[in-house]
């Protein structure tokens, strides 16, 4: 039988390691902030799903191979909408504390960092998030003092086990799980190669860059191309807002990553530029009347500045811009592009005004600028020729050709390459979109040595055959607060009892693969050898000096705590060991 002690070791170097293998098995928004490769384990550990490879036998996807690149991200994108919901409940994985957190990571990253750069930890962010008020945007404000909600990611299973939450009719995800999962399913589902997909986590917001034609950003459930960009809807206004207002934290890439408080980076250089100059490239745009138009729309405060100029019977008419756009409510026709003058035509008499509304520019004189004297609003020469002619024909006009300019030209504040240290990991990944999943799976056990997100990749995957318990069995004793305050009035009995009498159905197909015990718990269901985990949380955080071991089998994990044993019959084939809980897990 072999040993396998679950117990914290004392050196700098072990400690890390196990912080960080722990800390792939939970996935929360601080753990992946510390240790940013992180992020590209849980892609890897959704590529091996599969969950994720059993897609690519739907009928949705029969005819795949004809369509370019571009159609199939969007036909990728369709059957995500269709399957998943984003999620945005702070109390789906508990609450900890910042002091609890802080306490935990005082070796990576000092308090004051952390508050420029976290949610949760006090960044305000810029310009849009002091005027919406952070806390009360994302239901912080809801947390008195020093509590905080954990904010896990979730692996594909994970995010289809959300059907059986009360509530949910489908999968569900939060920004990194979607983020994360829309990167592995491009792999797998459409075959876009690896090289092409960059992942980007602001302190509020996770979304990919995708090098396809001009660009594509994945924004949640959703995609931008560079034309919804610069659309001026509500839902590009929602996709631009982390980019426009935050700085980008972290980039992860097939080759590594770079994070912008670490002084090393693992990315390859070659294709961190051709990131950054792509990206740049996507957030910047000519100056052109549709362009033009499109910003009014987006712009409410531009509007109240703004007229359009039509001629009827009898001479010219002028409606303001709000009254306008109310026009197009329910009709076919919009003021920005060919069929402006039909909306005109649906406008009632009474809603013109014979002369023009003073203090307000026309829309049709500075279209007809920019048109025939063709603005580069970029340069610092174009945007003062245009403040020039049209600055002060309103109190506002000054401030809305600034926002015009910001409008075409977003500045991405990306980890600067030139600070850091670039250390490649040793052995690429080589990921290939024509293998199979078993040959993935065989090479990233094979460089697995050699590449960190590799490695990782196998505790993000939760398969106990494939690596030490230690890490697991941390993560599930110290960060598995749902199902504690569940049983809080439960007495003992009662907590077995409840534990037993879950569904004995794991989320997890495979065998080795464990769920967490607050995915069993908030889930509903679990395997035997996962019911025995979840039993160890609930009696550990009741009694935390009793002695606690796991003897694990093939077919049946029994807990012994103290003198009592639960024996739960298990399907999970798990190596036949013995796994000693700690007892020097971090204070609950």
């Amino acid at each position: 039988m072999r040993v396998d002690t679950a117990s914290l070791t004392t050196t700098a170097t072990s400690v890390r390691d196990l912080e960080r293998r722990s800390s792939a098995a939970t996935l929360s928004d601080m753990e992946v902030f510390i240790f940013p490769e992180l992020m590209y384990s849980l892609v890897l550990a959704n590529i091996m799903s599969p969950r994720l490879w059993r897609w690519r036998d739907d009928p949705w996807f029969a005819d795949l191979p004809r369509l370019t690149p571009y159609r199939r991200v969007l036909r990728l994108r369709q059957y995500i909408m269709d399957h998943y919901a984003f999620n945005l409940d702070l109390d789906t994985w508990g609450l900890t504390s910042k002091e609890r957190e802080l306490a935990r990571f005082r070796g990576y990253v000092s308090p004051e960092t952390l508050a420029q750069s976290n949610a949760l930890f006090g960044y305000e962010g810029d310009r849009y998030y002091f005027d919406i008020d952070i806390r009360t945007h994302f239901g912080l404000d809801k947390y008195e003092g020093d509590v905080i909600p954990y904010w896990k990611t979730e692996t594909v299973e994970a995010m289809d086990a959300f059907r059986f939450k009360p509530g949910y009719e489908a999968g569900a995800g939060e920004c990194v799980s979607l983020a994360a999962l829309y990167a592995a399913a491009l792999f797998v589902v459409t075959g876009l190669p690896l090289k092409d997909i960059f992942l980007m986590a602001t302190p509020l917001h996770s979304q990919n860059f995708l090098d396809v034609g001009e660009g594509i950003l994945t924004n949640n459930r959703r995609l931008v191309t560079k034309a919804m960009w610069y659309n001026g809807t509500a839902l590009s206004a929602q996709a631009r807002r982390a980019l426009e207002n935050e700085r980008v934290t972290v980039v992860a890439h097939e080759s590594g990553w770079i994070h912008v408080l670490y002084p090393e980076a693992t990315i390859d250089p070659a294709a961190y530029t051709l990131f950054a100059t792509k990206l740049r490239h996507f957030l910047r745009t000519p100056l052109s009347p549709q362009i033009l138009g499109n910003f009014v729309r987006h712009s409410s405060d531009l509007q109240k500045c703004m007229q359009v100029r039509t001629r009827r019977p009898g001479g010219e008419r002028h409606i303001a811009m709000e009254r306008l756009l109310a026009y197009e409510q329910g009709s076919p026709y919009r003021f920005n592009d060919e069929t402006r003058e039909r909306l005109l035509n649906e406008v009632e008499e009474e809603d013109f005004e014979l002369q023009p509304l003073p203090g307000r520019l026309v829309l049709d004189d500075l279209e007809e600028f920019v048109r025939q004297e063709k603005i580069d609003i970029l340069t610092p020469e174009g945007f003062a020729r245009l403040k020039e002619r049209f600055g002060a024909t309103c109190a506002s006009a000054a401030d809305a050709i600034e926002g015009l300019r910001r409008f075409c030209l977003t500045e991405p504040r990306l980890p600067d390459a030139a600070a850091k240290t670039l250390t490649p990991e040793d052995t690429p990944l080589a990921l290939d979109p024509a293998m199979s999943r078993e040959q993935i799976i065989a090479r990233l056990e094979a460089v697995r040595p050699h590449n960190q997100a590799a490695d990782l990749a196998f505790y993000a995957y939760r398969d106990l055959n494939r690596t030490e318990a230690a890490p697991f069995l941390k993560a599930a004793l110290e960060r598995s607060p749902v199902s504690i305050a569940a049983c809080r009035d439960l007495d003992n009995a009662a907590v077995v009892a409840a534990v037993r009498a879950l569904a004995e159905e794991s989320i997890y197909d495979e065998p080795g693969r464990l769920a967490q015990p607050d995915e069993v718990w908030n889930y509903g269901r679990g395997d035997g050898a996962e019911k025995a985990v979840l039993l160890a949380n609930l009696l550990c955080a009741r009694h935390p000096q009793l002695p606690l071991t796991l003897e694990v089998a093939p077919a049946a994990v029994t807990l012994r705590a103290g003198d009592e044993a639960y024996r739960f019959a298990s399907s999970k084939g798990l190596h036949q060991s013995v796994w000693e809980l700690p007892t020097d897990f971090a204070p609950r």
